[in-house]
């Protein structure tokens, strides 16, 4: 690319894009929204803790439905990031190109299939294995359940996952509590979401999925001096850290504020009274408008 973008943009997936009710993209306007803004040049990531095979089926193939294709193909730039950076893939305007995976993050197999087993025996009724998942280890929230109703489920499943990991030595947190492994290390962690629990590496986080994007796009051309990032978790944040630290100008917009909005060095936008992807699809509409396309 010749000209250099007038915005860049590192997306989370669930919140601010899918809806985290129906867990696919609800909202038409997102899916022309995110082409009319690649093909106009605006790079686009998605960092996102989901698994390639969940991104492929349920942005990616509707996105190239919408045009996307085309868009790539008069130089837009997108690059999706999963697992939280222990996975990625780029897209071409042929389709997306070969998943690679960071092996070196990845929890033990048979760790993998002890939980497998564990969700089958004894939490199928509220919960399903993630079998997407090539780094990571996860498990999912039922979609007919309510989140009051998980909830309770959720908190039992995350001491039962706890407990494996400390009897395997594997060195793990979970929120406040440590059980370092032979060596004294705590490698992994476990991490529950609103809809879900994940065992991941204690390395991969939205930083590193941000830096892996960015270095992706300064490959393919130039980068734009501003950049926002949505999303709505805490760990978001992350995504807006380190391209601030990178001395890019920044700006994160929070899609559920009720969690609490952190103090930052950079601004933190929020959508009025707009949440989840209603809040997304207002804010990438907001962008169209004001870039003109």
């Amino acid at each position: 690319m010749t000209n250099t973008p007038a915005l860049g943009l590192l997306l989370d997936i669930d919140g601010p894009i899918a809806s985290p009710v129906s867990r696919s993209i609800a909202i038409p306007s997102i899916l022309a929204d995110l082409v009319t803004l690649a093909a106009a040049g605006v790079p686009i990531a998605f960092i996102t803790g989901r698994s390639a095979d969940f991104v492929l089926d349920e942005v990616v193939a509707p996105l190239r439905a919408a045009g996307l294709d085309d868009a790539l193909a008069g130089g837009g730039r997108m690059f999706v990031v999963c697992e939280k950076g222990a996975v990625w893939f780029a897209m071409a305007p042929t389709g997306p190109q070969p998943v690679e995976i960071d092996a070196t993050v990845a929890l033990p197999g048979e760790f993998r299939s002890h939980i497998r087993s564990l969700v089958e025996a004894r939490f199928s009724d509220s919960m399903f294995f993630d079998e997407g998942k090539r780094a990571m280890v996860s498990v999912e929230q039922r979609t007919e359940l309510s989140a009051e109703e998980y909830r309770p489920l959720q908190l039992e499943y995350n001491e039962v996952a706890y407990a494996a990991l400390v009897e395997r030595g594997l060195g793990a947190r979970y929120g406040d509590r440590e059980a370092p492994n032979a060596a004294g290390d705590i490698p992994f962690r476990l991490d529950p979401t609103i809809i879900s629990t994940d065992v991941e590496s204690v390395t991969l986080d939205k930083d590193r999925g941000a830096e892996r994007a960015v270095g992706f796009f300064e490959e393919q051309g130039d980068l734009p001096l501003v950049w926002r990032t949505v999303g709505d978790s805490r760990s978001d944040y992350k995504m807006a850290d380190y391209l601030h630290g990178a001395g890019y100008e920044v700006a994160h917009v929070d899609v559920r504020p009720a969690d609490g909005i952190l103090q930052k060095p950079y601004q933190v936008i929020v959508e009025g009274d707009l949440i989840h992807d209603e809040a997304g699809a207002a804010f990438l509409s907001y962008w169209v408008q004001k870039l003109g396309l």
